[in-house]
């Protein structure tokens, strides 16, 4: 792919920015087509959802300048808050500079639960289950011929005994017979609930157990992805802040929220910023991949940082691991016009190959989010985004926004009256 690296992309309007990606990714004419809003018809969103009476639109956006893994990559983003694609593509031109980002993942394994209910003896029937793992593996097998074809697969099974112990409750036991399976290039919810209700009479007549749930996990520990960059403390210079002090500075926003789980919620809200919209527009469970990525920050026992950062020999360390359950075939992925078109620009990516982009977005959007807490503040930067909205509530004209958001940006008063106001001004000097 050519390079990601648009200098002043920003400023083109949006058929101009449509017609660059087109280009770079080779989108045909017709298919630009797929980026309007109303790519998605009201009959064909009636077949992927009950009760449609229409559709709704978000900004699709693209991120620019992103290296990641040697490779260049426009990222499209579905999302509304201001400010967050100008973080991302920001900070990876900073990042690109050091080489770009890094990012390893593991196989797309996932993981399905079935659950047998008030076990009255747990370690006997974790042993029926352990001599019968080759009846289960078997019949598994025969519940997904088709992944199988693809190369995933059940990759092995574990039995675990769970104990509800709620204050003022009776104690109720129960074992969860849990399976890894490697579901390839799809997110695997269908997949992994069909083996699971397959399977169900099976692990009854193994155990003569009375079976409850038979679902996935949304808590993906098996499927990861990590991002890493390296940035030299001199790149980050801002201002009046050297970039040693920045450095510290963005160490020191971690340990915040490592320690602080009030603070680790917002901070990690900001990392989901990044990685919810890439997931939004490529048709995937955003829902999912937040209910997995905050049980990771918990998994110590307290609510921390999603990220780590830190200082070593004169370079600014970053770091991100977690789970990332994507997928690029199936469902609405198929279905949907824009869904397809954004995945042409990634490149049309393996699931994998996703999974890394979302949690390096993930990672950028974090380093753009506390690089501007500990240096300028948030604010100056997103209320100036923010007064684009301000100004169109107040009537502005697209050839007028620019020159109103100046002036509103100058009074520091982001209010609609003002906006009208510096409208009627600016109006009557030409």
């Amino acid at each position: 792919m050519p390079s990601s690296r648009l200098p002043g992309f920003y400023k083109k309007k949006p058929l101009q920015r449509r017609k660059i990606v087109a280009d770079i990714t080779d989108i045909s004419e017709q298919e630009e087509h797929n980026f309007d809003a109303t790519a998605l018809s009201v009959e064909r969103a009636d077949v992927m959802v009950e009760n449609v009476i229409g559709t709704f639109g978000l900004p699709l956006a693209v991120a620019v300048n992103l290296r990641c893994n040697d490779s260049d990559i426009l990222v499209p983003m579905v999302v509304e808050e201001p400010s967050v694609v100008a973080a991302i593509s920001n900070t990876a031109k900073l990042v690109r500079q050091a080489g770009g980002f890094k990012a390893p993942s593991s196989e797309s394994i996932m993981i399905g639960q079935i659950q047998l209910m008030d076990v009255a003896f747990p370690k006997k029937t974790i042993t029926k289950l352990e001599q019968s793992k080759e009846r289960l593996q078997q019949a598994a097998k025969n519940l997904s011929t088709n992944i199988i074809g693809r190369g995933g697969g059940v990759r092995s099974f574990s039995f675990r005994h769970v104990c509800y112990d709620e204050p003022g409750e009776s104690p109720t036991h129960m074992i969860v017979v849990q399976f890894s399976m490697d579901c390839v290039d799809a997110m695997g919810a269908n997949i992994i609930n069909t083996v699971a209700e397959g399977l169900a009479p099976l692990v009854e007549e193994i155990t003569d157990e009375k079976v409850g749930l038979r679902i996935l996990s949304n808590y993906a520990t098996k499927r990861l992805a990590k991002s890493t960059c390296r940035i030299p403390v001199g790149l980050l210079s801002t201002g009046d802040l050297k970039g040693e002090e920045v450095a510290s500075r963005i160490a020191n926003s971690y340990k915040f929220a490592y320690a602080d789980p009030w603070r680790a919620a917002t901070h990690n809200k900001g990392i989901m910023n990044g990685i919810d919209a890439v997931a939004i527009a490529t048709g995937n469970d955003w829902r999912a991949i937040e209910a997995g990525a905050h049980a990771w920050a918990s998994r110590s026992g307290q609510y921390r940082s999603l990220s780590k950062w830190y200082l070593e020999e004169g370079e600014l360390v970053g770091e991100m691991e977690l789970p990332i359950q994507v997928g690029t075939v199936g469902g609405s992925i198929r279905n949907h016009p824009q869904v397809r078109a954004n995945l042409k620009i990634l490149g049309n990516p393996r699931a994998r190959k996703l999974a890394e982009v979302m949690v390096t977005v993930g990672l950028a959007q974090n380093l753009g989010a506390i690089k501007a807490l500990s240096t300028e503040g948030i604010q100056r930067g997103h209320m100036r985004m923010h007064a684009r909205n301000i100004a169109l509530l107040a009537g502005a004209k697209q050839s007028e926004i620019s020159p109103l958001v100046d002036r509103i940006c100058h009074r520091g008063d982001f209010s609609v009256s003002c906006a009208s106001q510096e409208l009627a001004i600016l109006r009557s000097k030409t």
